[in-house]
């Protein structure tokens, strides 16, 4: 192991460039702040509307629905790049793009994991790197997820950066532990004199019959970790963009990716761009619930925000995008104007993402609910491997209108 990171390091140096879901449930998780924003985000209002009166803001008037939606509403990313010179890739080519281009950027970036050299990579993330880069930069592992995601957090502490593939996120269960106590806690343990810039991505999510075990939704498993941050890509624009950003952050950076969404395809910006890893995405602005989602379901939200429409509700959609820390900032001016709130996630029910999120709106945005949060997420039953029960565990669009229509009356 030694020969090796010291065959990374010489390499580096070499180198020429540098569904029952009506119910909602409360958590005593602690609202997480918002980096690099000062103040509380309660005191921030996404319109002019003056908030000193006395009247209680539980007992406003929700107002009357519109009759007639605005179809014309922008329903698409506000980052969209349709009418821009640019050029088109799938999402997972979007991965690799922004991959490739940092491993050129700096040397230090490397890649490891299970197939990721000559084969490319199982979903092709890490296709044509390892002719371009080396073996010692594009290293193939054994099928041995503890010992090589150690590997890479150790080589994370030499100065390196590395990005490591589990090939499918259910396997990266086997390195718990590495990913707990070593790379959550190091810099903090040490005292700050280690930092652990390592990037652990790989597919996960409900796909087409891919059995229990293939269909983890690990975000549940990590977002108590310390220390670490989470990010779920959900377009080929965000995709490059996060994957730009987790590369280069000092920090450790766990990347979602939905084994169903790699092949979604998207113009994208020929000029370079890296985004956020603490910011949302407004994806259609909306005046009578905010619906929060991520990944996937994204697409089921916006599938139901086509119905709504025509049933006369103008809903909020957000792509919350960082899964740890939150965005409280986008997420409480959404829920100042709309005061109603439901999640849309994949994520497990009991202790997921939706849980920890209706906590800390709860906690920070209590006062602005005309509603309670509603909350639907998948059944708490492992994932069966038949094609219509597999669908009977994940939130439907069919639901997500049900869920508005409810929180409107």
């Amino acid at each position: 192991m030694a020969t090796i990171l010291q065959g990374i390091g010489a390499a580096a140096a070499l180198s020429s460039t540098s569904l029952d879901s009506k119910r909602f449930e409360l958590s005593s998780l602690k609202s997480l702040p918002t980096p690099g924003r000062k103040g509380r985000v309660l005191v921030v209002r996404s319109d002019s509307r003056d908030i000193s009166g006395g009247s209680n803001p539980r007992a406003r008037s929700a107002g009357k629905l519109i009759t007639n939606a605005v179809a014309t509403k922008t329903e698409g990313s506000t980052s969209s790049t349709a009418s821009k010179p640019g050029h088109e890739l799938l999402l997972f080519e979007a991965l690799l793009e922004g991959l490739d281009e940092e491993m050129a950027r700096d040397a230090r970036v490397c890649v490891m994991g299970e197939d990721v050299g000559h084969y490319g990579g199982s979903y092709k993330v890490t296709k044509g790197l390892a002719k371009k880069y080396g073996d010692l930069r594009v290293l193939d592992t054994p099928i041995a997820e503890n010992s090589f995601t150690g590997m890479g957090i150790g080589a994370a502490m030499t100065g390196l950066r590395p990005v490591i593939e589990g090939m499918n996120m259910g396997f990266l269960l086997l390195a718990f532990n590495q990913i707990s106590n070593n790379c959550g806690m190091l810099h903090y343990t040490s005292g700050g004199q280690f930092k652990i810039p390592v990037v652990i991505r790989g597919p996960g999510g409900v796909g087409r019959q891919l059995g229990a075990e293939h269909s983890q939704r690990l975000e549940s498993y990590f977002q108590s970790i310390p220390g670490i941050q989470m990010v779920a890509c959900s377009t080929p624009y965000n995709a490059k963009g996060l994957m730009k950003a987790a590369i280069r952050s000092d920090n450790p950076v766990i990347l979602f990716e939905h084994v169903l969404l790699y092949n979604l395809k998207e113009r994208i910006p020929d000029e370079e761009y890296v985004l956020s890893l603490e910011e949302a995405e407004m994806v259609r602005p909306g005046e009578h619930v905010t619906i929060l989602t991520y990944s996937r379901m994204r697409y089921h939200v916006m599938q139901a925000a086509k119905t709504l429409v025509n049933k006369g509700y103008d809903p909020e959609v957000i792509d919350i995008r960082s899964l740890k820390p939150f965005d409280l900032y986008t997420i409480g001016n959404s829920v100042k104007k709309t005061h109603r709130v439901l999640i849309v996630e994949e994520c497990m029910r009991t202790g997921g993402i939706g849980a920890s999120l209706t906590a800390a709106i709860s906690e920070n945005f209590h006062d602005y609910l005309d509603a309670p949060i509603i909350c639907l997420s998948s059944q708490d039953v492992p994932t069966p491997y038949a094609g219509t029960l597999e669908e009977w565990t994940v939130v439907q669009p069919a639901q997500i209108v049900a869920a508005v229509e409810k929180l409107c009356q």
